[in-house]
């Protein structure tokens, strides 16, 4: 077990996951809007399944895909649940692995705010300066230009890579996924 990593950027506290998190949670991998490039929202038993096991990885880690909160929407001490972003080995093995994607999901509420970019931007900065990766990568569903938008807002790359996401059925519109690659030196570069 490790101490869980905090991070805080000027609107976002990513953190371990907390009990109290896992009802918005659910109501947000059951929102059609948030899900729609998935292959299908979530029911609570699975969403309170899928928290518990990224609440464990940072537990093991330190880090992984943190919960989010907002800071100016916070209440007796303590921000509202958001969404989550980080940095997560992939639990399926991939045609690109091994690696260290970075991902995200927020409720729609809070989609637009620049809030998904600021929480990367602290992420990929922890996976480059405290973890040294060499390279941290990101995929989702061709159709989703929205998470694309993200990645290119971040930094990242799109090389022309395609693969076919194994844990997405066969024939499935979503199984076709495209991978952007962010490298440590091109990181550095873009920060100073």
């Amino acid at each position: 077990m490790t101490a869980p990593v905090i991070l805080d950027t000027p609107r976002l506290r990513l953190r371990q996951w907390r009990d109290d998190d896992l009802a918005p949670f659910a109501r947000m991998n059951a929102d059609p809007r948030v899900m729609e490039h998935f292959p299908a929202p979530l029911e609570r038993a699975v969403s309170d399944a899928v928290a518990t096991r990224l609440r464990d990885e940072i537990a093991e880690r330190g880090w992984g895909f943190w919960a989010v909160e907002a800071k100016d929407q916070a209440g007796e001490g303590k921000g509202r649940f958001i969404g989550f972003t980080g940095l997560r080995i992939p639990a399926v093995p991939l045609p690109i692995g091994p690696c260290v994607e970075i991902g995200w999901r927020l409720a729609h509420e809070h989609w637009g705010r620049g809030y998904a970019s600021e929480a990367a931007r602290a992420a990929l900065d922890y996976g480059f300066e405290v973890l040294g990766l060499a390279e941290i990568v990101s995929f989702t569903a061709l159709r989703n230009v929205r998470s694309q938008a993200v990645m290119q807002r971040i930094g990242m790359a799109h090389r022309g890579e395609v693969f076919e996401h194994p844990g997405v059925a066969p024939g499935h519109p979503l199984r076709s996924h495209c991978l952007y690659r962010l490298e440590r030196d091109d990181w550095a570069r873009r920060a100073t």
